[in-house]
């Protein structure tokens, strides 16, 4: 596996031919067949088949075997995020739509800018006020426009997701009427686990934000399972920043429905941010693959969130955002409590940093 150090510049994030294919989608002169088959040539190009690497130095580290990371920093912004945004731009051109908008708080928005981009479709990204990303200088680099409102991440989804209706544009935002082709986008990711193990893992540990990726991987199991590919469907582990998640926290209060918390009490730091949120868009839907998969899910402070960075990079290569590592840390606190026996597992590694 080849791991990707540090952070390309906006321009090069995609290949030669990537772009050549992109000239072509452009090119309205063709056909909207023709195009959305350059489109779908330059997902087949960038996006997805991330690798899934065995972790041997973390196994004898924490006594545990066959500790599988899937590494989501393969994608070209280095996030799962441009699985869903290669997705719904290629729905948004078969639909010939001809903005696309959402809100963001950093990797969805340089995703969405950088798919937009590649199909000539303009993109309109939405960022809290509060909120402070260095991504939003790519999101520009990517001809997107940024617009600041006030409010919460909640809050500016609500409001951008209006605003489109309104004018017309495509709505990327989560928990809409996008959510089954962005769950369908991440249930690739099982797909892949899945051509490399040759079966599913006994577990499959994921952060969990608005619950869109961590549903999105349950249900391709499910659909391995279902289609005998598989000998069983893995349990779901869902980890986040300590009880700032509505899944988590409904979860572990048995709650038969994801209840929204206190947005008082959602405070961002520079470890949780892509973690938190008082409303999970897709909170029914994680809720329900955590307990139909008799899973398991953790609060995980920001101290475990940076040493595990850390260890991960000194143990294992890999440039992780702080956040992309909650999955791991609830995985290797559960097998702590077990005691696994021997099998496989997979934790999902969203990012690098």
């Amino acid at each position: 596996m080849n791991l990707k150090d540090g952070v390309k510049t906006a321009e090069n994030k995609v290949s030669t031919e990537a772009r050549r294919l992109s000239d072509m989608v452009k090119d309205k002169s063709k056909s909207l067949v023709d195009r959305l088959e350059c489109f779908e040539d330059i997902i087949s190009l960038e996006v997805g088949d991330t690798g899934l690497h065995r972790a041997k130095t973390l196994e004898r580290e924490f006594d545990v075997r066959q500790l599988y990371l899937k590494y989501e920093g393969d994608n070209p912004t280095g996030t799962q995020k441009d699985r869903i945004a290669f997705a719904q731009l290629y729905d948004a051109l078969r639909r010939e739509f001809e903005v696309v908008s959402l809100a963001t708080c950093g990797n969805y928005g340089v995703a969405m800018a950088l798919a937009s981009d590649l199909a000539g479709v303009a993109c309109k990204i939405y960022i809290p006020e509060s909120y402070h990303t260095d991504r939003a200088v790519e999101m520009q680099t990517l001809g997107a426009e940024i617009i600041r409102i006030p409010g919460s991440y909640e809050d500016v989804v609500t409001a951008s997701s209006r605003l489109a209706e309104e004018h017309g544009w495509y709505d990327a935002n989560p928990g809409g009427a996008n959510t089954p082709l962005q769950i369908s986008a991440y249930a690739q990711i099982a797909q892949e686990i899945f051509e490399d193990l040759g079966d599913a893992p006994k577990y499959c540990a994921v952060p969990v934000s608005n619950g869109t990726l961590f549903a999105g991987i349950y249900r391709g199991f499910v659909n391995l399972y279902k289609r005998g590919k598989t000998s069983r469907i893995p349990k779901m582990i869902a980890a986040s920043s300590s009880r700032k998640n509505p899944i988590v926290e409904s979860f572990l209060q048995n709650l038969d429905h994801c209840k929204d918390l206190n947005p008082a009490a959602i405070k961002e730091t520079k470890y949780n941010e892509p973690l938190i949120n008082w409303h999970s868009f897709d909170g029914e839907e994680a809720l329900y693959a955590l307990q139909k998969s008799e899973g398991e899910a953790f609060n995980i402070s920001d101290k475990k969130l940076k040493e595990m960075t850390s260890l991960l990079h000194k143990k294992e290569g890999f440039r992780i955002l702080p956040a992309s590592t909650a999955g791991l840390i609830g995985l290797l606190e559960l097998d702590e409590k077990m005691n696994f026996e021997p099998d496989r597992f997979v934790a999902v590694l969203t990012a690098k940093n």
